[in-house]
This record gives C-alpha cells, sequence and structure tokens, in this order.
C-alpha cells in the first residue's frame, strides 16, 4: 500500500500512471521505470520481480472493482435466460430435494426472499447480489444450506438471501474504499480476481450468521444493530496490514 500511495503521489507522469496500465503492459513498465530510477538488475536482482508483482495487485484490485462494479450496475431481468436459469440454480443448490413449484411462488420465502418473485430483492446490488449468493451455494454447498436451516430459527432467525444481500453491499463498499487491500495483497500474489472478491463475501455470510447466534439478538427488529456490530469487527481486522479473512468453519 506504500507503493501505491508513492506512485500516485509522485510528480513523473510514467509513475503516477503505472497504477492504472493494462495487465500486459506491467512488464515493459516495470523496464521503463527502473530506467528512470537508475535501478541496477545487477545490484538488485529481485527488485524487477518484486516491482512487476506489486504492479499487478495494484492494478488488478482496481480491474477488480470495475469488475464488481459492472455486476452491480447489471439489473436482473426476467427476460434474460442467464439471469433466470442463475436463479433456478440458487434453489437447487439450497434446496436440492425440493423441487420449485413454478417461477412465481411464496417457496422462494423458503430461502430469504420477500415476495413471490425474487427479481425485486435484487434492485439495490443487481446481479451481483444473485452471483455471490450463488457462488456460495456451489462452492461451499454444505455450509449454505447449513447457514440456510440455522436462519430459520422460529425466534432470532433471519431472512437468508435478504441478508445475502446486505453483505454483498458490505463486500461492495469495502472493496469500493479500499479496505479490502490489505486482505487481497495478502492473498494473492499477482492479479487478483472476481472469484477472490466472492470467496470474502462467503467469509462474511458464514462469519455473520455465527457472530449473530452467538450475539442471541431479541428479534429481526434488532438486526440494523447487530449488522453495524458486524461491520466494525470486519473493519478492524481489515486494518491490520498482515490480515488475510478466509472461510473456516469448524471442520477446517
Amino acid at each position: 500500500m506504500k507503493i501505491e500511495y508513492s506512485l500516485e503521489s509522485s510528480r513523473s507522469e510514467v509513475l503516477k500512471s503505472s497504477v492504472t496500465i493494462n495487465e500486459e503492459n506491467v512488464e515493459n513498465r516495470v523496464r521503463e521505470i527502473m530506467k528512470i530510477k537508475n535501478v541496477s538488475i545487477q545490484k538488485d536482482p529481485h527488485f524487477k520481480l518484486s516491482f512487476q508483482i506489486c504492479l499487478l495487485q495494484i492494478t488488478g484490485i482496481k480491474k477488480l472493482y470495475l469488475d464488481v462494479e459492472n455486476l452491480r450496475k447489471q439489473p436482473f431481468d426476467s427476460s434474460n435466460k442467464q439471469h433466470e436459469d442463475m436463479l433456478i440454480k440458487l434453489w437447487k443448490l439450497l434446496m436440492p430435494n425440493i423441487p420449485l413449484e413454478s417461477r412465481i411462488t411464496k417457496q422462494w420465502g423458503d430461502i430469504g426472499f420477500q415476495g413471490e418473485d425474487p427479481k425485486t430483492d435484487f434492485r439495490g446490488m443487481g446481479m451481483l447480489g444473485l452471483h455471490n449468493l450463488v457462488f456460495f451455494g456451489e462452492h461451499h454447498p454444505e455450509v449454505a444450506r447449513q447457514t440456510l436451516s440455522q436462519s430459520n430459527h422460529p425466534k432470532i432467525g433471519y431472512s437468508y438471501a435478504i441478508v445475502g444481500i446486505n453483505l454483498t453491499e458490505m463486500a461492495y463498499s469495502m472493496l469500493k474504499t479500499g479496505l479490502l487491500k490489505p486482505h487481497l495483497y495478502n492473498l494473492v500474489s499477482g492479479v487478483p480476481q472476481l472469484h477472490h472478491f466472492h470467496e470474502f463475501y462467503c467469509y462474511l455470510m458464514y462469519e455473520f450468521n455465527q457472530f449473530w447466534f452467538k450475539e442471541q439478538p431479541s428479534s429481526i427488529m434488532e438486526f440494523n444493530y447487530y449488522r453495524e456490530q458486524f461491520h466494525k469487527r470486519v473493519k478492524e481486522l481489515l486494518i491490520d496490514p498482515h490480515t488475510v479473512l478466509t472461510l473456516k468453519t469448524n471442520g477446517q
């Protein structure tokens, strides 16, 4: 992060623009900077590779944000077969033994949507919310189903899908504001990809569920308060420059 700040604060346009160049131009840019700064490969043989990795991480996070933002801006479209297929896939991932009776049905409430048609719940986070939910169910099926089951607690349960979309907003805002940088820098030696963002979302889903039941709120009406407390805890963890937040269940 210090290197990124130094580059952005540089008076040299070559150095300043290095944080936004394309991945394929990184190697040439490193050579150019080494020439400007008179860095000798003989005196410092590790500089080139180390600096190249740093630039790939810095520029990669900026590209990752654009990819995430594009998904967020994409509304759920019922006329788009891919969108519809992904929504049905979510149901099958979470409820593999129970068939969906129809596309418009109260059954969606069983996995935490508000109405008979889930598309209305994706307005805030667009397709990003659906991608997150599907990724969790697909890559961590047992954990996702267990989380869904716990969310249906008769006294202090919560709406799984709605909370999931709310946590999408949390993950998105942390990426947008730069809070996720330490985590991503420590996690990925190179270019972070969209699945790294999805995995962080899975961490939030699992940890929020654990936090919620540990705190034992009196009712779902206290959701905003406990959501904010959870948000503060995660932000405190991300302040640590050595942090890496990955989903770890009791079985891991």
